[in-house]
């Protein structure tokens, strides 16, 4: 693992890589999968005001948590959306009304305020068998991975196009294939005229408060997969990322700003914001800067262009929206076929767990619904029963493996 050295005066020549490192996370993080905010907000009803002011705060959240956390650290401490939560919020809204959702985003970021201060991220994750969480989130998103091929069907060459494009790009460009695709996707488009942008004007962005709801089954079903999947889904590899470039940084007061973060902007829609995975290794490694000690920049820098795109929050809301729902799926699938993948890999690693781990994702897959409470919730209740019976106790000592999957968590 390598060591930061002790930090050296800034000069101007130190800005442009560190900035550019920025840029680039945060274009790959809304290229990626941020259109799973709009397929959800799709699913839920939510008229264009409540989608951007959605878009609003989860993107000034998400600015203003890494701005001052890079800072207060000076280490690059790259935030972003939960995009496996955004991805169980698709089914989710569904069948929860928006109030009550909006409730149990408040209930689990308080959660995560509670667990930062407290101290005790560790030892909850401990609690939870790495087995069983890879199997749950793995269940979750398995639906999506179907969606990128299932587009098939209705528009062969669109999905075609993209899946091969897809392949080629990970074989030479791992890193950008998503962004490359996604590029690739809407100059087939615009050449075929169906992007709909007649109506589209630059527009700032208005945050759109809602009251809050409180219930059982928001409780149940949204709060606390919630809390869960961002917790096992984010937090565990975000931090992996960050150790792995040297960084030593508490995971406790990340926890804690983030999950403040979150609070304050549930009531705009935002539903849960957190460390970065995979785009943070963009700000973490030797492409933002040779010297560890600057690549604090580029979380600084990535925090600024998130608050950029936050302001024009409405214009950015209105470009998705006019994409065909074929090819947000197709996108959005391709986009988490990482972290399907190494979800799976991390439910069937270990031998002894095995078994419980791939009752968690079928369960977990089949998306139960009884007493108004949602799939997730049973899913993760039938592995952990499995797992208590298969193997006679929870662990009591097993160390998280923290799997990091292309994609898998921003």
């Amino acid at each position: 693992m390598p060591v930061v050295p002790s930090p050296s005066p800034l000069r101007l020549g130190d800005l442009p890589h560190p900035v550019i490192a920025g840029l680039i996370s945060v274009i790959v993080n809304y290229g990626g999968t941020f259109i799973l905010v709009f397929q959800a907000a799709k699913v839920a009803g939510l008229s264009p005001e409540l989608t951007a002011s959605w878009v609003w705060s989860v993107s000034i959240g998400v600015g203003l948590t890494g701005l001052f956390l890079s800072w207060r650290h000076r280490e690059p401490i790259i935030t972003a959306w939960s995009t496996p939560a955004a991805a169980f919020l698709v089914s989710a809204l569904a069948t929860t009304p928006y109030a009550e959702a909006v409730g149990a985003y408040m209930i689990s970021a308080a959660a995560f305020v509670a667990l930062g201060l407290s101290g005790c991220f560790e030892r909850v994750i401990r609690l939870i068998p790495p087995a069983i969480a890879s199997g749950l989130l793995a269940g979750i998103l398995l639906q999506f991975g179907i969606g990128a091929f299932g587009g098939a069907n209705v528009d062969p060459l669109l999905v075609g196009l993209l899946v091969v494009a897809y392949v080629v790009l990970k074989r030479f460009s791992a890193r950008y294939a998503v962004v490359g695709i996604l590029i690739l996707g809407l100059t087939f488009l615009l050449t075929q005229d169906r992007v709909d942008l007649s109506g589209l004007r630059l527009q700032l962005a208005a945050p759109v408060f809602t009251m809050p709801a409180f219930s059982l089954n928001a409780l149940l079903s949204v709060a606390l997969p919630l809390f869960l999947i961002t917790l096992t889904g984010q937090y565990m590899p975000g931090m992996l990322v960050l150790r792995n470039d040297g960084f030593k940084t508490s995971a406790n007061p990340i926890v804690t700003v983030t999950g403040l973060g979150s609070l304050i902007m549930a009531p705009f829609g935002s539903h849960a914001f957190n460390i970065a995975a995979i785009t943070a290794a963009i700000a973490t490694g030797k492409e933002a800067h040779e010297d560890p000690t600057k690549r604090w920049l580029a979380g600084i820098a990535a925090g600024c262009f998130y608050v950029l795109v936050g302001v024009f929050g409405v214009t950015l809301a209105a470009v998705f929206m006019a994409f065909p729902a074929t090819f947000i799926t197709t996108l959005a699938g391709l986009a988490l076929l990482g972290t399907i993948g190494g979800s799976l890999a991390g439910a069937m690693a270990d031998p002894a767990s095995r078994e419980a781990a791939l009752i968690t994702f079928l369960a977990s897959a089949a998306n139960i619904k009884l007493l108004g409470i949602g799939g997730a919730f049973w899913g993760l209740l039938i592995g952990f029963a499995a797992y208590l019976v298969l193997n006679g106790r929870l662990p009591r000592r097993e160390r998280a493996e923290l799997v990091v999957g292309e994609g898998a968590a921003k």
